[in-house]
């Protein structure tokens, strides 16, 4: 290792040491000099410390860097104790992350110097997002703890166990990638639940709009509309909120479909796009015209991680992927349209993951497109519908309609229009 070389590496060890000192430090700002254990100094010398000691160990072996770990994590333990029993404070924080810096100090010297910066912002990140990650776990009941328990666990062991391969006699389902892609799903619409869990109503219509499209915006949409009912003076603010989550919705449907086919991007967006664009900007027009100031109502969303929950839509995903598939084979691919408008009723994500599954194997990229562009669009008419049905003919359902409709509009003058100048292929 060149000298150029070796400084440079205990630059990066000094530095990871400053950054989590910066945010050791900040969180103890008010106390006096001399009143804590490690600030910005401390860490910073213990990150470089780290890195000196990798550094020796390239030349000397591994006992003296071994040595000095042991005297340094008994020193910083003892000052820390002594800290603690003044404060009556005994949290072991900071003394792991003095260890997390002196291993990625060593790290810098000895290993990938990016993986070791990376450590060194994870680290600060996590230690600076105290309040916000208690205040998360504060929000959540042990059931939905238990749900995401029993999810990765029945993923993480059930999941390598399953076979990679089509089991069915029309070689449609695969159980891996089937339960890959629930899970996957249900991670997303996960998101968008927690969020809305721990944000509450203090955030606002708006954010409750936008987490409730990751979440369900169908849910979303049915719960607003039955708030509007009851309080009809917030009823053009809830339609801006649910238009949100129907734009989160396509923007979801474009990723989804994106990653599982990247030939659909430039065709999807250039329908979802416009549409997404068009919804954005009236559920801000609506919100500009009125006070904006209205608190979301408290939503019933079922957690996405409910065992239950994944299970019904992995079901609701298998049927779709083997009908589409036993369809477009004995049939054609013209039936894909009929699966699409039917599954739209209920859900997008199951039809976008088939279709995408089938692009360019069985079903042609026009098609593929066609179809799921159908299912987006009975999707959002059934939510104009249930917006009618359960909030009555009031300001929300038509101005969800209007939004929806102009949405509608535009994604299909921009697909009819700049359609053709997309490849076949």
């Amino acid at each position: 290792m060149e000298i150029v070389e070796v400084f440079q590496r205990l630059g990066v060890a000094l530095a990871i040491g400053l950054l989590v000192g910066c945010e050791r430090g900040w969180q103890d700002r008010d106390v006096p000099s001399g009143g804590r254990t490690a600030g910005i100094r401390t860490f910073g010398l213990s990150g470089l410390l780290g890195g000196l000691a990798g550094y020796i160990q390239t030349l000397a072996g591994p006992m003296l860097p071994a040595v000095l770990l042991l005297l340094f994590g008994a020193a910083f333990v003892v000052f820390k104790l002594r800290e603690a029993e003044a404060d009556e404070d005994y949290g072991a924080t900071t003394v792991v992350a003095a260890f997390v810096v002196f291993a990625l100090g060593v790290t810098a010297v000895l290993g990938d110097v990016r993986a070791a910066a990376a450590g060194g912002v994870i680290t600060t990140a996590l230690l600076a997002a105290k309040r916000s990650l208690h205040g998360f776990l504060k929000q959540l009941t042990w059931l939905e703890i238990r749900a995401g328990l029993i999810l990765l666990a029945m993923t993480l062991v059930a999941l390598p166990l399953l076979p990679n391969e089509t089991i069915d006699p029309w070689d449609a389902l695969n159980p891996f990638a089937l339960w890959l892609l629930t899970v996957t799903i249900a991670a997303i619409s996960f998101a968008g639940y927690v969020a809305i869990r721990v944000a509450g109503p203090s955030r606002g219509i708006l954010f409750a709009g936008a987490a409730g499209g990751l979440a369900s915006s169908t849910a979303l949409t049915l719960s607003f509309a039955r708030f509007a009912a009851e309080a009809p003076e917030s009823a053009r603010q809830l339609a801006s909120g649910a238009t949100i989550a129907g734009a989160l919705s396509l923007i979801r449907v474009l990723v989804i479909g994106a990653v599982m086919a990247p030939v659909l991007l430039i065709p999807l967006a250039i329908a979802l796009v416009p549409a997404i664009l068009v919804m954005l900007a009236a559920s801000f027009l609506i919100v500009r015209r009125g006070n904006g100031k209205h608190g979301a109502p408290d939503l019933q969303l079922d957690n996405p991680f409910e065992l239950g929950e994944v299970l019904r839509f992995g079901a609701l995903l298998g049927v779709v992927i083997v009908v589409s598939k036993v369809l477009v084979d004995r049939i054609g691919q013209a039936m894909l349209f009929a699966v699409a408008a039917v599954s739209g009723l209920m859900d997008l994500d199951a039809i976008t993951l088939s279709t995408a599954r089938m692009t360019g194997a069985s079903v042609d990229l026009a098609t593929a497109v066609a179809a799921i562009l159908i299912a987006v669009v009975v999707n959002l008419m059934t939510k104009v519908v249930l917006a009618f049905t359960a909030g009555g003919r009031g300001p929300y359902a038509t101005t969800l309609t209007l939004a929806t409709l102009a949405a509608i509009a535009a994604g299909a003058v921009a697909y009819f229009t700049l359609s053709s100048f997309v490849p076949a292929s």
